[in-house]
């Protein structure tokens, strides 16, 4: 338990009913779960707001209410302390709640449009290699120690962060890796603590629409937050963005990309097919001198293994150390090569748009391999769009395109093959149509020829699938299992 002035000692705020210094018994941002002598955060959700809960809150004994407009006579002696924003104030309360965790962490925050989750991968990997413990926080799961928590935001919420970070210190972690989504930074999720590390990919136009972002220069500052939130910011110096990105920056910045300017830079890249994996040999100059090798395909691989590069030269690692893990490391449902066969690569990748589809199938396509295989689907209750935009790009860029259920939802399977139909007969590519995923790796598999490369686009890191509103197990590596223990391999 803390007392009503520690936990606000460090936010702005106005107090405009009772007085007194009680003591909370817990901080709340639920209405569902206020309890007597708590602090109750009214939130304004997209559906629900929770200052429409104050009185209810009040009258089961709350200590506090958080508010950020009125919310009418509160009886009892129950505190209204007025803020500008609750969302900013539930980030502060909950560092405050957990007693400032991130104070004992070296925290580094990840954000752009592609690559977060690889680099913060490749970043653990390399750190943990030198011999740190280090915490992972991010789209496909939270990481503490040997624990493994499924991820249902890539930015989880202020007051779920602050605990995790809570959990890391407790369990001896010395650094945490996240992804710092623009939703994060809009909602102030990663408020209340400051960065020693931000770095930025690169930036393309992506969430924008209703939910997320009303425009691309929203989506833009949300993004350039993290370097008026962070010690040290280390960014893509070859992408665009970078200088709107960084333009109000609080913080010390270096460098990293294939250009002059560059304080690190990649050169000389080579494409290297391995037959089991696909990689590049390159050249590190600038800060550092020193040859390097990515086991993942293609030139955005380069950057988010310099990207890497660039954070851990801060922390003073072995160069011997980090060339290893950069060789070995692995993400599950990026690039994930999967072996079933000696003659042709079969990988997992969580493309799941066209911007990502195409990128991936056009990396692909430069390395001297036989046939490209795509087998994709797409979700439902979502934009048609979609459908027609991924068909178009796997018919142009794929040589043969297996068409398959993703997450259906509430549609037809069929009608949203039909849609990707449409988006695939703009081109010339072939293409077949299995509605049952597994029968449709089957397929590839039995009839994958030499020297092809398959793709299992969409699913990536999923282990389910979502069908009338229920989700059902299911994890690709384990359907390519049983097909190969059908097939006798």
């Amino acid at each position: 338990m803390k007392l009503l002035s520690e936990m606000l000692k460090d936010l702005k705020h106005e107090v405009i009913k009772g007085s007194g210094d009680p003591l909370i018994s817990a901080l709340v941002y639920d209405s569902r779960k206020v309890e007597k002598d708590c602090i109750f955060v009214c939130i304004e959700g997209m559906n629900f707001d929770g200052h429409s809960a104050a009185g209810e809150a009040a009258r089961k004994g709350a200590a506090a209410l958080i508010v950020s407009k009125d919310v009418g006579e509160i009886a009892g002696d129950t505190r209204v302390i007025k803020v500008d924003d609750t969302r900013y104030a539930l980030a502060v309360l909950s560092a405050a709640w957990f007693s400032n965790p991130a104070d004992s962490l070296v925290t580094i925050g990840v954000t752009g449009t592609k690559g977060k989750t690889t680099t913060t991968y490749l970043i653990k990997s390399i750190l943990e290699n030198s011999g740190k413990k280090v915490g992972l926080v991010g789209t496909i799961e939270t990481i503490i120690g040997d624990e493994h928590i499924p991820s249902k935001n890539t930015t989880p919420e202020s007051y779920v962060l602050q605990e995790t970070f809570r959990k890391m210190v407790d369990a001896g972690i010395e650094c945490v890796v996240m992804e710092a989504s623009s939703q994060g930074f809009k909602l102030h999720r990663t408020a209340g603590f400051v960065f020693d590390y931000g770095i930025f990919t690169n930036l393309e136009s992506d969430h924008i629409g209703p939910g997320e972002h009303e425009s691309f220069e929203e989506y833009l500052e949300c993004k350039s937050m993290l370097f008026r939130q962070c010690k040290k910011g280390i960014v893509n110096g070859d992408d665009k963005h970078t200088p709107d990105v960084i333009k109000n920056h609080t913080c010390e910045i270096m460098s990293y990309g294939m250009g002059e300017s560059c304080d690190l830079r990649a050169t000389d890249l080579k494409f290297i097919n391995g037959g089991s994996f696909l990689g590049v040999d390159f050249h590190v100059s600038g800060l550092q001198e020193f040859d390097a090798r990515i086991s993942m395909p293609g030139r955005f691989s380069v950057y988010n293994a310099m990207c890497a590069i660039s954070l851990c030269l801060n922390f003073g690692v072995d160069r011997d150390v980090m060339l290893k893990a950069l060789d070995s490391a692995k993400v599950k449902g990026r690039i994930e090569f999967v072996k079933v066969s000696d003659d042709y690569s079969l990988m997992i990748d969580y493309a799941h748009n066209a911007m990502a589809l195409e990128s991936l199938l056009k990396t692909l396509k430069a390395y001297e391999v036989g046939r490209l295989v795509c087998l994709f689907g797409c979700g439902g209750n979502r934009s048609k769009e979609r459908r027609y935009e991924m068909g178009e790009v796997s018919g142009k860029l794929a040589d043969l395109t297996v068409i398959t259920s993703d997450n259906p939802r509430f549609e037809e399977p069929q009608d949203i093959i039909n849609d990707i139909k449409t988006g695939i007969s703009k081109t010339d590519g072939k293409y077949v149509e299995i509605c049952d995923r597994r029968e449709a790796i089957k397929y590839v598999i039995e009839n994958g020829q030499k020297g092809d490369v398959i793709v299992l686009a969409g699913k990536g890191h999923e282990d389910y699938q979502e069908i009338r509103g229920e989700k059902h197990h299911m994890d690709e590596r384990e359907l390519i299992a049983d097909v190969m223990k059908e097939l006798g391999r």
